[in-house]
């Protein structure tokens, strides 16, 4: 009995290995090679499959969505001798799990080796500043190369991208002292163009302000002349129209005499011509006002009034010194 028992359980226990064996679940964006007696006989994909037991074995089971591979920095030397440190990662796909199986070894261990050799050659022929300023140009020609190199491979590479690009020490350094002296001198400029401007405007304010002023300056003057000719003609209608005879306007012109000899400095003057004329108004109205034989208001007596009455007064067109005042 006990031996039965046995026998049983041994027979439940094959069964559940072939059974195991028999089914194969394989997921989603996932591929599994199948070999029968160590010769490729199918691919399994998503979903539940069967195979037979003991004689067909899966190999290995691949993923079939977008993998990203970094590859650690690699030293490179460019066109003019310099050795940077570059970082890449590898976006790719695996589109023929077959040939990703047979056609390569190890296809990450070999698209590694193929960026090496395709980056060097790359970026052998740039100098370092093109190299800091090509990135899409290297990511492009990456691209291309090795696209073209795992399509037998079953492997699809759809993005390429540099992760850093690090220049030796003393090349870093002097690249910061000179982005420095290129920012101290932009710096520079547009200080220099702002105190350009800022001159530029005050010399247009002042202009302007000057401008403003002379035209206030000629309008007020052309104001004061309006001005002036408007009192000069008042004046001039009020002496037409108040008649005003010689004898009178001669005194007038007697009055502003004195005016003109104002000030402690005037030590010369000049006496117009003109007043020969008013002094013959004057002395003819004063020898026609005053009694005869009364010195000095007309009569033959007086000298200059009967000079000035008989016309013959001389030319006072004449310079005249007056006599200097002692100051005590």
């Amino acid at each position: 009995m006990e031996t039965v028992i046995i026998v049983l359980v041994i027979v439940a226990v094959f069964v559940f290995v072939v059974l195991l064996r028999t089914i194969q679940v394989i997921p989603q964006a996932q591929a599994a090679i199948v070999e029968r007696f160590g010769r490729y006989t199918r691919t399994l994909n998503a979903g539940l499959n069967i195979v037979v037991p003991f004689i067909d074995t899966v190999r290995n089971r691949l993923d079939l969505r977008e993998q990203v591979q970094p590859f650690p920095p690699q030293p490179v030397i460019t066109q003019d001798n310099l050795v940077v440190n570059i970082d890449t990662v590898i976006y790719f796909q695996v589109t023929d799990p077959r040939a990703a199986t047979y056609e390569v070894q190890s296809y990450l261990q070999a698209i590694e080796q193929l960026t090496i050799t395709t980056l060097r050659n790359i970026i052998g022929s740039m100098d370092l500043e093109s190299t800091l300023t090509s990135r899409e140009t290297i990511n492009a020609g990456l691209r291309g190369v090795l696209d073209e190199a795992t399509g037998k491979w079953g492997i699809r590479v759809n993005r390429v991208e540099l992760k850093a690009i690090e220049p030796p020490t003393s090349i870093q350094d002097s690249m910061e002292k000179q982005m420095r002296a290129d920012r101290d001198k932009r710096a520079a400029i547009l200080q220099a163009e702002g105190e350009r401007q800022s001159a530029i405007l005050k010399a247009e304010g002042k202009k302007q302000a000057d401008v403003l002023q002379a035209e206030g300056e000629a309008q007020a003057a052309v104001l004061r002349a309006d001005g002036e000719a408007a009192a000069i003609r008042t004046v001039f209608d009020a002496i037409h129209s108040g008649d005003a005879d010689q004898k009178l306007l001669a005194y007038k012109y007697l009055e502003t005499l004195p005016q003109i000899a104002q000030g402690d400095a005037n030590k010369l003057w000049i006496i117009p011509s003109e007043v020969g004329d008013a002094l013959k108004g004057v002395g003819g109205a004063f020898a026609g006002m005053a009694p005869k034989g009364v010195p000095g208001m007309g009569g033959p007596a007086d000298g200059a009034a009967v000079t000035a009455a008989n016309g013959s007064t001389p030319n006072l067109d004449k310079r005249t010194e007056r006599p200097e005042l002692d100051p005590e």
